[in-house]
């Protein structure tokens, strides 16, 4: 099995290869992977890319509910017995990504505690994440909704300080993740970059000077 290595259980190689149950396929920007309310019969992992995670209402209002990025998961519904997608996977970027299917992701993690394990802390890190949004969306400001979006796109807290923000986000996106409108996170986006809190050179530079703006009263 292409997984094991040296007899042992490589969840990077299991993730960065293709056999039974897992086939890699490449999206172009603006593809959708999968629609709300089509089937659920599959994990998604992202190779490289990103990926929005979206839902729209009845009255067709469509709502951001999660940026996907390199090494991380989606779909994971299924496997709680979710016959349908709740929301819609669409490529922001030129993506590559990894389907698994149900089947095939229940065998591997019943069958190798070394993938379950790994899959078991990504899902509980990214349930953190959200209970972290909700207490953002129920207490904090627009302002300071966008300021702690923008630290989390730009990778904030990981080793090395924020990155460039290299995939272009609309201001529109921005709105929708944060829940306000287009014209409050230009106001914004404006204000940071006057302050010396963000640049534009090509693409987004986040200081980690506006971690002041989360943590003002």
């Amino acid at each position: 099995m292409a997984a094991k290595a040296s007899g042992t259980f490589d969840p990077k190689v299991f993730l960065a290869t293709v056999s039974q149950g897992r086939t890699v396929a490449n999206y172009r920007k603006g593809s959708v992977i999968f629609h709300q309310a089509g089937p659920a019969d599959a994990v998604f992992y992202v190779r490289k890319g990103r990926i929005k995670i979206s839902v729209e209402s009845k009255q067709g209002k469509e709502a951001v509910v999660a940026l996907v990025g390199a090494d991380e998961f989606f779909g994971e519904g299924c496997l709680i017995g979710q016959p349908l997608r709740l929301a819609t996977a669409t490529a922001m970027v030129d993506s590559e990504v990894l389907r698994v299917g149900k089947a095939e992701m229940v065998r591997v993690m019943h069958a190798e505690p070394a993938f379950a394990e790994m899959f078991v802390a990504y899902l509980l890190t990214r349930n953190s994440k959200v209970e972290e949004n909700l207490v953002d969306q129920l207490f904090n400001s627009s302002e300071k909704r966008l300021a702690r979006t923008l630290l989390l796109l730009a990778n904030f807290g990981k080793e090395g300080g924020p990155q460039p923000i290299t995939t272009k986000i609309s201001q529109e996106t921005l709105a929708e993740i944060i829940g306000t409108t287009r014209p409050r996170v230009s106001h914004f986006m404006n204000k940071f970059r006057k302050l010396g809190f963000i640049e534009y050179n090509g693409h987004l530079q986040v200081h980690s000077s506006l971690l002041s703006v989360i943590l003002r009263d």
